[in-house]
């Protein structure tokens, strides 16, 4: 039987494809078991394979899990960093999580979380720096798993509102380019009282940088990287 698997970043760079058909002898399959089996056929990725973890319907999967016909599946490498694609926005029912090409406008993502009776509001806004040590930034690309990653940006707004309710959250990210000083991600929060405000944004960024499945990827002067691969040994998203 052949199992479709959506490669992201490093993955799809190293085995040349996005869209993975992979033989196995039948489903349903653990992803513990389908794990091992991509990691021996294809050893030169098998590092990266060990590290990473398997989305189904757009989920993250425990080792467990079983993987049935007709599940969408997706092998998820450690997170933050890609390519992009042209002209796209996509935003979540209620518009208040947004994946896109275009230029961000922090004035927009402001305007979506202000509120009459809300004393804080903040912005937290990730732009590319260009030296990081004695390395130099020519430009960031950015890249994700888009469906899933609007998901989870909706589970932090969510997460958010049980820990402090009354909060409210826009997330706004960037892929695809992203020059040296322009804005790849826009995280807005507002409440009733500062404290809360700093706490909730702390909470975001770090959530979307463990558990958003977008990708980022380090173009030098004197050749790249994908963000991630130095968290490998200790990236777990179910661990949020």
């Amino acid at each position: 039987m052949i199992i479709k698997i959506r490669l992201f970043a490093g993955l799809a760079e190293l085995l040349n494809t996005t869209v993975l058909d992979f033989s196995i002898d039948q489903l349903p399959i653990s992803v513990d078991q389908l794990k091992v089996s991509l990691s021996s056929a294809y050893p030169e990725a098998s590092s990266q394979i060990s590290v990473s973890f398997f989305a189904i319907n757009e989920e993250y999967a425990t080792g467990e899990m079983m993987i049935t016909e007709d599940d969408e599946v997706a092998l998820i490498p450690p997170v933050s960093g890609g390519d992009g694609h042209k002209s796209l926005i996509e935003r979540s029912s209620d518009g208040m999580y947004v994946i896109t090409d275009e230029p961000l406008s922090i004035e927009e993502v402001y305007s979506k979380v202000l509120n009459n009776n809300h004393g804080a509001t903040l912005s937290f806004v990730g732009t590319t720096r260009e030296m990081t040590g004695d390395k130099r930034t020519v430009h960031l690309e950015y890249e994700a798993y888009i469906p899933m990653a609007l998901s989870y940006l909706e589970k932090i707004g969510t997460e958010l509102n049980i820990r402090w309710p009354g909060t409210i959250c826009a997330i706004s990210h960037r892929i695809g380019k992203v020059d040296i000083k322009e804005v790849s991600v826009i995280i807005a929060i507002s409440s009733a009282h500062r404290d809360i405000c700093y706490e909730a944004s702390r909470y975001a960024i770090e959530n979307l940088k463990q558990s958003v499945p977008i990708w980022k990827k380090e173009i030098w002067d004197d050749g790249h990287t994908w963000k991630g691969v130095d968290q490998q040994e200790s990236w777990d998203p179910l661990s949020r």
